[in-house]
């Protein structure tokens, strides 16, 4: 079972505690997101909210590490709220959590510096990672959803990005980039190519650095600008 000490960390895992805030204004999926928070090991729910006001004034009064955010929320919406986050709270990650997955949702969230982007049809397991991915690194947007923002942006020509100059990537990478472009998870990719979800990790790592991309969504333009893959 685990336990939590008085420092905030979690003596199962001997890891800081992340310590959350949920601002929604439907209070049936607020509470149940809630319950199932509170079953992760070393996650913290500090408070919860119903709109981007409130929130505002609970971290004040907070030291919060991640804030889950709806966008469709009354008196201050979510856009509003990512934005007023950044200018006052530069060090809390906000992960949006939304039923919208059309792409000028998503777009506008990225560019008010959201770290992630979830859908809340999204699993406790996705939920999950997706939290510890935003604590860890600073950014998570699933494949999917990279997948969808990406191709609008490359389409559309909005966004012309550029990389440092890179070693090759090896016939393996390409593999495991390709399976990224289609959306697949680490374990699904390892299950097609006969390797360890461990090795796949491996690979995602050194096509970060080999190109210069932050994340994910960066391997994918990458990808699509150096014409390994086509949407």
């Amino acid at each position: 079972m685990k336990t939590r000490t008085a420092k905030g960390t979690d003596s199962a895992t001997l890891r800081p505690m992340i310590r959350l805030a949920l601002a929604d204004d439907q209070l049936l999926f607020r509470r149940g997101l809630v319950m199932l928070l509170r079953d992760m090991a070393g996650v913290q729910v500090v408070f919860e909210c119903g709109n981007g006001e409130e929130l505002l004034t609970g971290l004040r009064d907070n030291s919060i590490d991640i804030v889950l955010l709806d966008l469709e929320m009354p008196v201050m919406d979510g856009m509003e709220a990512i934005g007023r986050i950044k200018q006052e709270y530069p060090n809390v990650k906000v992960i949006v959590l939304s039923t919208h997955n059309k792409e000028k949702f998503i777009l506008r969230a990225m560019d008010s510096g959201a770290a992630g982007y979830m859908l809340k049809s999204a699993d406790t397991d996705e939920i999950e990672s997706t939290i510890r991915s935003v604590q860890e690194s600073g950014y998570y947007y699933s494949d999917r959803v990279s997948h969808v923002m990406l191709h609008g942006l490359v389409s559309k020509q909005k966004v012309k990005p550029t990389f440092n100059e890179v070693d090759p990537l090896s016939e393996r990478e390409l593999e495991v980039l390709r399976a990224i472009c289609q959306g697949l998870t680490n374990t699904e990719i390892a299950g097609k190519l006969f390797i360890s979800p461990r090795t796949v990790e491996g690979h995602r790592n050194n096509m970060l650095l080999k190109t210069g991309a932050k994340n994910t969504a960066g391997l994918v333009v990458y990808a699509m600008t150096k014409g390994y893959y086509t949407p």
